[in-house]
């Protein structure tokens, strides 16, 4: 019974991390995401279909965004911005060794 049990836990387990993925991004500047502002720095992208949360230790904010796939891999890990305010608002997170895009509302 135990046996059967722990299996179906690890099932479970590998299914959902199967669905979920993480990334690291560095933010260079104060990014705006929602009505947050994330300092710069290291921080951790976790998608879950089309859920994004960004994370570094206590600061995390969580919001929507579509992925879209390129027709090249990206070499290395991107951040685009929309700049129309004087405020770096967090547009797009290209991810290096993938050709996968994160394009934020």
């Amino acid at each position: 019974m135990i046996r059967k049990s722990l299996l179906v836990f690890i099932v479970l387990a590998v299914a959902a991390a199967a669905h979920a993925k993480t990334y690291t991004v560095t933010l260079f500047q104060p990014s705006h995401v929602e009505n947050t502002v994330l300092p710069p720095g290291e921080y951790k992208v976790d998608v879950k279909d089309n859920k994004v949360t960004i994370r570094r230790g206590k600061t995390s904010v969580e919001t929507q965004a579509r992925m879209e796939t390129s027709e090249q891999k990206f070499n290395a890990t991107s951040v685009r911005y929309q700049n129309g305010d004087g405020k770096y608002r967090l547009h797009e997170i290209r991810l290096g060794g993938t050709n996968t895009k994160l394009v934020f509302n």
